[in-house]
């Protein structure tokens, strides 16, 4: 991650987490990342719906030129990119990874724009319609009504760590009644 806020988002989302492969939605809290809410967006899991947007940041709806909400993340951007950006999306919220993506925007005055993306997912819940999170920012300020994003460089951030039980305490677990004891004739 090259940009402070993606930096200072995921440190606080890795804190939250506690060692689990995400934290559960309810665990972030407006307070401590007050400075970043306005690059911060959530987006619901619905691939046929191109990942609309739940709720987006001042400076992210200023970035895409509108307020966001209910719109498709993916349809801002261009080509064959936009299809590798659902497959991102898609890897973040199934397989519990975060991921960090350089992106190029064009400006209204056709100047190219480096902007940094983070997504981070949520932990699922029994009931609940899966999302993720995500902070999107620009490495310069004063850019509005950014179209033609295009992806330059992604990566996923390792699988988490997780916590284990030495091996005897799974084996208890996994056993429920029915035990085999190796070695014992």
């Amino acid at each position: 991650m090259k940009h402070p806020s993606s930096r200072e988002f995921y440190a606080y989302w890795d804190e939250k987490r506690d060692g689990a492969p995400a934290p559960d939605r309810s665990q972030l809290e407006p307070g401590p990342m007050r400075a970043l809410l306005g690059d911060i967006f959530v987006l619901s899991y619905d691939p046929n719906g191109g990942y609309p947007f739940r709720v987006a940041g001042t400076r992210v709806c200023a970035l895409l030129g509108s307020d966001v909400k209910g719109k498709q993340f993916s349809s801002f951007f261009a080509g064959q990119d936009r299809q590798d950006i659902e497959d991102i999306v898609g890897v973040v919220c199934e397989e519990k990874l975060a991921a960090v993506a350089g992106i190029s925007a064009v400006a209204a005055n056709g100047a190219k724009v480096p902007l940094e993306l983070l997504l981070l997912p949520f932990s699922s819940r029994a009931h609940a319609p899966l999302s993720l999170t995500g902070l999107l920012t620009t490495f310069e300020d004063g850019h509005e009504n950014l179209r033609d994003f295009t992806l330059t460089s992604w990566r996923y951030m390792g699988h988490p760590p997780q916590r284990f039980a030495p091996r005897i305490l799974k084996k208890l677990a996994i056993a429920r009644g029915f035990m085999v004891y190796e070695g014992l004739i």
